[in-house]
């Protein structure tokens, strides 16, 4: 007995000989050695521009795979340790960066951080007194180097290549040979002459960023044929915090309360960079006149479509969920899988096919109205109708979800209550109300809270069907009548400019949060109440 203690003790697990082999070790480690030389490549940018958020986000992603892969503790969580990455950075880190966001200017405007604005600023170049402009002609190497042949207004040729001096082009030099009679070269040893279709597609990408030449003067390809002996134009000096126009002579010292280097007479250099606001984006949105009207209006109504589009499907989703649980009624099957074809058709599509039969000139729902009564309403152009068209559209949507839920906690409903229920006389109603309805709410009470947080930010079939139109008039940010929330934040962030008001949009995101988990608390407690009600049935 004791010598089999000894040898069940001794034996190796195939498992730990995986883990403690020599070539799951170095396959372990070579991996581990590219995610962290990944991780530092991306850090030593992104610390460099001063993007802590991003920064941070993936620090935190490194440290948990490395402290996975070296803890023999976890050693069951390796596999995953690619998942908790990902989780990270893209379920964590949005979050935290919209947090962060919404505490900032971040708009159109203000989109770099403050270090890639000086950079951005300081790419600027004007021609100084003195300065003079070439005639260039370029030659590309197999390698991809480029060598710039240089031609001066009293007709001197230089030689020109990124980063290197100038030098001065001799007729008969090796590597050079006869001279066209524009005065280019017609061979350039090692190097093969640009044409006009190779050079126009890299103009304003490639060549533009090309400097050639030591400063102070270097020479930048200004158009197809003119290169000229640019000056940077804004230096900055870190020991003022400031960048001098050296073309003017301005000073801007940096202004950190509103992210824009400031001359004296308040004349800002763009673009701007991200400071920190504080709470100036919260109090812009409750305490603006101008913003707050709009604002109110679609939280009003985000609240009154959540609501009627998780009452009206269900009300009708229970109702046809009702019908086809009586056995009386023939064909139940194939009813039932006729009504869930709306559910399995992508929402996209069944929006887009709404709006064809809601056309205010051709659409089959809309012609037979003006047929049958002289008159449509305008589901469109329509404040109350454009509503109302959402509405119809989004029942359509869910009322078969409705039903398959209604339809399985139905069947979880003991018979025997409702035979007892008959013994003691009571009617369709009662039963139904005293019985049906609270047994059914406590199985279904989640799934409608869950409805309710779903429609509260539902943007698809909002900007599917009409893009929130038709537009409020006299609002200082673009708003339309049927917006909810999340469509007016998405306005805000995307469609007023290249990230226009995204601080402002985050503030709002913050306020949704908030606003759904009051409601589902809320809803949580009144789904409490239904389950001492369906105690005492």
């Amino acid at each position: 007995m004791g010598q089999t203690t000894i040898e069940a003790r001794g034996r190796v697990s195939p498992l730990a000989s995986i883990r403690t082999s020599l070539p799951a070790i170095t396959l372990r480690f070579a991996g581990l050695a590219l995610v962290d030389a990944i991780a530092v490549w991306l850090l030593l940018f992104l610390i460099r521009d001063r993007v802590w958020p991003l920064a941070l986000g993936i620090l935190a992603a490194t440290l948990l795979v490395n402290a996975v892969n070296l803890t023999d503790r976890l050693y069951p969580l390796r596999w995953m340790s690619p998942a908790f990455s990902i989780i990270i950075l893209l379920v964590l880190y949005p979050i935290v960066f919209t947090v962060y966001t919404a505490f900032t200017n971040y708009s159109d405007g203000h989109l770099l951080t403050k270090v890639q604005t000086i950079r951005r600023i300081g790419q600027d170049r004007f021609l100084p007194e003195g300065g003079q402009t070439y005639q260039w002609t370029g030659f590309r190497s197999e390698a991809g180097d480029l060598t710039l042949w240089l031609v001066s207004p009293e007709g001197q040729a230089f030689l020109a290549r990124p980063g290197e001096p100038l030098q001065e082009a001799v007729l008969g030099q090796p590597g050079i040979g006869e001279l066209d009679e524009h005065g280019i070269p017609t061979r350039l040893d090692g190097y093969t002459r640009l044409e006009i279709r190779d050079i126009l597609p890299i103009l304003d990408s490639e060549l533009a960023l090309l400097e050639f030449g030591e400063p102070p003067f270097t020479f930048k390809i200004k158009s197809i044929r003119e290169a000229a002996q640019l000056q940077q134009r804004f230096v900055y000096d870190s020991s003022q915090d400031s960048i001098t126009d050296q073309r003017a002579g301005t000073v801007y010292p940096a202004d950190d309360k509103v992210g824009f280097f400031l001359s004296s007479a308040s004349v800002p250099l763009n673009p701007g960079y991200q400071v920190t606001i504080g709470l100036d984006n919260f109090d812009r949105l409750l305490n603006s006149p101008a913003l707050r009207g709009p604002f109110v209006q679609i939280f009003l109504w985000t609240i009154v479509f959540a609501f009627f589009s998780v009452f009206t499907t269900f009300a009708l989703g229970l109702f046809v969920a009702l019908l086809l649980n009586d056995p009386i009624l023939p064909a139940r099957r194939l009813i039932r899988t006729l009504l869930i074809l709306p559910y399995a058709i992508p929402g996209i599509i069944g929006i887009l096919i709404w709006r064809g039969m809601l056309n205010q000139h051709l659409g089959v729902i809309t012609t037979n109205l003006v047929k049958l009564f002289g008159w449509a309403p305008g589901w469109f152009i329509d404040p109350f109708w454009s509503k109302v068209g959402i509405l119809l559209v989004n029942l359509w949507l869910g009322s078969p979800y409705m039903m398959l839920i209604c339809s399985g906690a139905l069947q979880a409903i003991p018979g025997d209550i409702y035979e007892a229920a008959d013994v003691d006389g009571a009617s369709g109603w009662q039963k139904f109300w005293d019985i049906t309805l609270p047994l059914l709410l406590v199985s279904v009470g989640p799934l409608l809270i869950a409805s309710f947080t779903f429609n509260f930010n539902n943007f698809s079939v909002i900007y599917a069907y009409n893009e929130g139109r038709p537009p409020i008039p006299g609002t200082p940010t673009p708003a339309g009548y049927t917006d909810i929330l999340i469509s007016y934040t998405f306005r805000l962030a995307f469609e007023t400019g290249r990230g226009a008001d995204y601080a402002y949009a985050a503030a709002i995101t913050i306020v949704i949060f908030i606003v759904v988990a009051t409601i589902t608390l809320l809803q949580y407690g009144f789904m409490g109440r239904w389950e001492e009600v369906s105690e005492n049935v």
